[in-house]
């Protein structure tokens, strides 16, 4: 014979409450959340920078599975990619340095527009970057260097060509191992590699033909 409801319900909830007693259940909360971090555009640039007539599309970088993350990286050795607990950027690495890209060529005052590749603009030149390096990376000291690398083609729109290409390697060594003191040399590393980048994409290209 079944024992009634109410009873068979007492004895689950009863059962449960036992289970939650012995054992550590993960539980939405129980965890600390995740620390969001954002880079900041680069605002000072070389005052003899030249002001130029045409317009400009940045496309997502290019990045490895790696380093196509929100995740902030974290390499002890060459040959090891991990990642800091419950720490992530703003948004995926390439679509937040895309976004970087396009504020600190606004920021400079010395081109017409500037847009991301979705965006409808009809653009004389197109920037394709590839992020190679955008970590934090251990070497010979008990702190970290922040390690950014970012490779840039400037293409002629409409016909694709190849105009020039560059490098920006940059490598900031971090004040201690915590987060907090990782994230300055993220920012100074990234900065110095976003106004190498606008500089020489605004003198390197060419004014559209006529």
């Amino acid at each position: 014979m079944k024992p009634p409801r109410p009873i068979r319900h007492a004895a689950a909830l009863l059962g449960c409450l036992f289970l939650a007693a012995g054992c550590s259940l993960d539980l939405p909360g129980n965890s600390p959340p995740s620390r969001l971090f954002v880079l900041s555009p680069k605002n000072t640039f070389d005052p003899d920078l030249p002001r130029v007539p045409w317009q400009l599309t940045v496309e997502v970088p290019v990045a490895e599975a790696g380093l196509n993350t929100a995740r902030v990286a974290l390499r002890r050795s060459p040959l090891s990619l991990e990642y800091f607990e419950r720490a992530n950027w703003i948004d995926t690495a390439p679509r937040m340095i895309q976004t970087l890209l396009v504020e600190s060529f606004e920021n400079s005052g010395r081109i017409v527009a500037v847009g991301r590749q979705s965006v409808s603009l009809r653009a004389d030149y197109s920037l394709i970057t590839e992020l190679r390096e955008f970590q934090a990376q251990y070497g010979d000291g008990p702190a970290p260097d922040a390690h950014v690398r970012l490779t840039a083609k400037l293409v002629k729109m409409p016909q694709r060509n190849i105009v020039a290409t560059m490098t920006a390697d940059e490598r900031i060594r971090a004040n201690g191992p915590s987060l907090d003191e990782i994230m300055p040399a993220f920012d100074k590393a990234l900065g110095k590699a976003l106004k190498k980048i606008v500089e020489w994409t605004l003198r390197t290209a060419p004014p559209p033909e006529k």
